[in-house]
């Protein structure tokens, strides 16, 4: 046998044993392949604003008429080989934000968060698709805020903190986490991608993806994440806290996202 072929072998060396690490941790999020989700498309969803300045000039009008615009958006983490994917959608092959928008002024701010996400994400009524999630499957489990920014005027900056100085900031945007279920079906506009960006791509990367998507590494990582196989059992998981079977890789196929991940 070979060096080579040697130093690729399993060790059968343990590491040394430590003290638990698991205190004032949040519950540990379970994350099920990507290749456990159907993917479909529908019908375009062209963006409301042909421009920045248009955006603006609406925001602005949204503010005189009904008070500080309020916007949601969803963190929907999957896994591939056993590494956190943060699922997004890229508009014109340059430009990136995750799946929601802004909500109607007199919506609940869950539900009409919920009914956002369906419009982006959810199968038409009238497609076969529609059909393969159960009640629990084709509902949002939203999770946890991870993040709230705050556009103070009526300018493209936001900042992950209220400016002491400012008492009426026009935009609030928050970041939250959903928790995916086992299996789940997602149609994506024929105009838009929907990609799967591992945490690595993202991290400490502003220049591609600006400060608030690549913020997510550092909202993510207060969580320990459990990785499930396709039949469910847990394979693998983020050191911190005991689990109770032996760690071991699978490489997923993931075929259902050809043309679609990154």
């Amino acid at each position: 046998m070979t060096a080579i072929s040697t130093a690729y072998q399993q060790s059968t060396v343990q590491p040394p044993t430590s003290l638990p690490f698991d205190e004032r941790q949040a519950p540990a999020v379970r994350l099920y392949p990507l290749s456990n989700y159907t993917f479909g498309t529908k019908e375009g969803q062209p963006e409301e604003d042909p421009s920045v300045k248009e955006r603006l000039r609406r925001l602005e009008e949204h503010y005189e008429q009904h008070g500080m615009r309020r916007t949601c958006e969803a963190v929907l983490v999957c896994h591939e080989h056993n590494h956190p994917h943060v699922l997004m959608l890229q508009i014109a092959n340059a430009f990136f934000k995750l799946p929601g928008d802004y909500i109607p002024h007199s919506s609940d701010e869950i539900e009409g968060f919920k009914a956002r996400l369906n419009e982006r994400l959810a199968p038409p009524p009238t497609s076969s698709l529609s059909t393969r999630d159960t009640p629990a499957e084709a509902d949002w489990n939203v999770t946890d805020t991870l993040a709230v920014w705050w556009r103070p005027n009526f300018e493209t900056f936001m900042y992950p903190y209220l400016p002491a100085h400012v008492t009426r900031p026009k935009e609030c945007k928050k970041l939250y986490l959903i928790q995916l279920p086992k299996s789940k079906v997602l149609s994506v506009p024929k105009n838009m991608k929907l990609l799967a960006v591992p945490l690595f791509e993202l991290y400490d990367n502003t220049q591609r993806y600006g400060p608030q998507l690549s913020g997510i590494p550092h909202y993510l990582s207060r969580y320990r994440w459990e990785f499930v196989d396709e039949e469910g059992n847990v394979v693998a998981w983020t050191p911190g806290a005991a689990v109770d079977v032996r760690v071991k890789t699978k490489v997923l196929a993931g075929d259902g996202m050809d043309g679609m991940v990154e």
